[in-house]
């Protein structure tokens, strides 16, 4: 058996912008996603603390060191500059593998986003 496991969360970061007119998807800061063992195109979850909104999209890079979390066509309908967001991504493993798995935790500056 396989099941779903936490592999990464980026947790408690501001939407930094909400953009309509974008395609689709979540641009995260590319230090964000490497801390976190997220890469480009990866599918992730979307918490909104603020208003309790939850939403599935795929990751693209933002400029390094910019705090950016910018959610993307539709998904901007979901968010306001300056919710509180946690970003999850999960893996499929077996039960034995995800027993001894330990997942990527990121806490960024909960003001700025960028990391401690």
């Amino acid at each position: 058996m396989q099941i779903h496991v936490v592999k990464s969360k980026i947790h408690r970061v501001k939407v930094t912008g909400a953009d309509l007119n974008y395609i689709g998807s979540v641009t995260i800061d590319e230090d964000l996603m490497d801390a976190a063992n997220i890469v480009e195109g990866e599918k992730v979850q979307i918490v909104n603390n603020n208003n309790g909104e939850r939403l599935e999209t795929y990751v693209i890079p933002g400029a390094r060191n910019s705090g950016e979390i910018t959610l993307n066509g539709a998904a901007a309908r979901k968010v306001a500059k300056g919710d509180v967001l946690i970003i999850i991504a999960y893996g499929i493993m077996d039960m034995e593998e995800a027993r001894n798995f330990k997942p990527s935790l990121v806490f960024p500056d909960e003001e700025t986003n960028l990391l401690k």
